[in-house]
C-alpha cells in the first residue's frame, strides 16, 4: 500500500532549532526510542511533526551548517537520535541499526535521511529499498528547498537526489531517462533485482570512471589494484558480506575496497 502522499513537507520537530537545542532534543528522542524498544523492541513515532514552511531550508549535512546559533531545520541530526539510542545497547548496535531504519524509512523525512546518510552497509539491496522509499514519498518531498554539501546552492529535492545520489543513476540508469525521477526507478528497480553477476558487470563499466579518484601516492601495489582485469579476478574471491558492501557501485565504496585490497596484498 503506497504511502499517503501529504501537500506538504512536515519533519519532526526535533529537527528544527539552534543546533545546540536540536542536540539535546534528538539525544532526548534517541533515549525516548531506547525505552520503548527495551518495553516492546519496537520503536516510536515521533511526537509531533511540523510543517516546513514555504522558504525554510533543510540542512541535509553539517558540512554547510555553520550558523548553528540560528533556528533551522537540521536533517543530519537524525544521526544524533540513532547514537543515543545505540548508548543504550551497544552489543545489538547493528540489529537496531537495521531496526530504526526499516521503521522510519516509511516516513518522509526517514527515506530522504537514509538515502542521503550513506550508512553501511550499503548493498544493492538496501540501497534500492532507500531510492524507493524516497520514491514514495517524492511529491511531499518537493516541497523542500535543501542545502547539502555546497555553500550558497540552495536545491530542489531533484537537484539535491542528482548531487548526493546521482551515481547511482550513471552506474544503473546510464541510458537516460524522461526525468530525473523516473531515472532513480529503473536504477532502484534493476539493483533490487541485480545478481552478482550484474553487480560485476555494472562495477566493471564504472571502473574506468573511478579510477582517476584513486590515489597513487597512497598505494603500495598501483600495478595490480588498478588493473581492470585484476580486479575482476579479485570480485570473484570477495565473500558476500565483502561484496554486499560494494554491490552498489557506490564510487566511496569500490575506492575504499581499493585501498583495503592494497593493504591485503602487503600481508601476502
Amino acid at each position: 500500500m503506497e504511502p499517503l502522499q501529504s501537500t506538504t513537507l512536515q519533519l519532526p520537530s526535533f529537527l528544527h532549532g539552534p543546533y545546540i537545542a536540536i542536540n539535546s532534543k534528538a539525544k532526548a528522542e534517541g533515549r525516548r526510542c531506547a525505552k520503548q524498544y527495551q518495553l516492546s523492541q519496537t520503536l516510536p513515532q515521533p511526537r509531533e511533526l511540523r510543517t516546513v514552511a514555504p522558504g525554510e531550508l533543510v540542512f541535509t549535512h553539517n558540512v554547510v551548517d555553520f550558523q548553528d546559533h540560528l533556528p533551522a531545520w537540521r536533517l543530519y541530526m537524525v544521526s544524533e537520535v540513532m547514537m543515543s539510542l545505540y548508548d543504550v545497547d551497544k552489543k545489538n548496535h547493528r540489529h537496531l541499526s537495521q531496526l530504526y531504519e526499516v521503521t522510519f524509512r516509511e516516513t518522509a523525512w526517514g527515506a530522504l535521511y537514509f538515502a542521503l546518510s550513506g550508512n553501511a552497509p550499503e548493498s544493492a539491496e538496501r540501497t534500492a529499498l532507500r531510492l524507493q522509499a524516497v520514491l514514495r514519498f517524492w511529491d511531499s518531498l518537493q516541497h523542500g528547498r535543501y542545502l547539502h554539501q555546497s555553500l550558497n546552492r540552495f536545491m530542489t529535492l531533484e537537484e539535491l537526489m542528482t548531487d548526493a545520489c546521482g551515481w547511482a543513476m550513471n552506474t544503473w540508469c546510464p541510458e537516460g531517462g524522461a526525468s530525473v525521477r523516473s531515472r532513480f526507478a529503473v536504477a532502484s528497480e534493476r539493483m533490487a533485482r541485480a545478481t552478482r553477476e550484474d553487480c560485476i558487470e555494472a562495477i566493471m563499466r564504472q571502473f574506468p570512471r573511478i579510477l582517476p579518484f584513486a590515489d597513487r601516492n597512497h598505494l603500495n601495489h598501483p600495478e595490480v589494484v588498478m588493473d581492470s582485469s585484476a580486479w575482476r579476478e579479485h570480485l570473484a574471491t570477495l565473500d558476500t558480506a565483502e561484496f554486499d558492501r560494494i554491490s552498489a557501485v557506490r564510487p566511496g565504496a569500490v575506492l575504499q575496497r581499493l585501498y583495503i585490497w592494497d593493504r591485503q596484498l602487503d600481508l601476502q
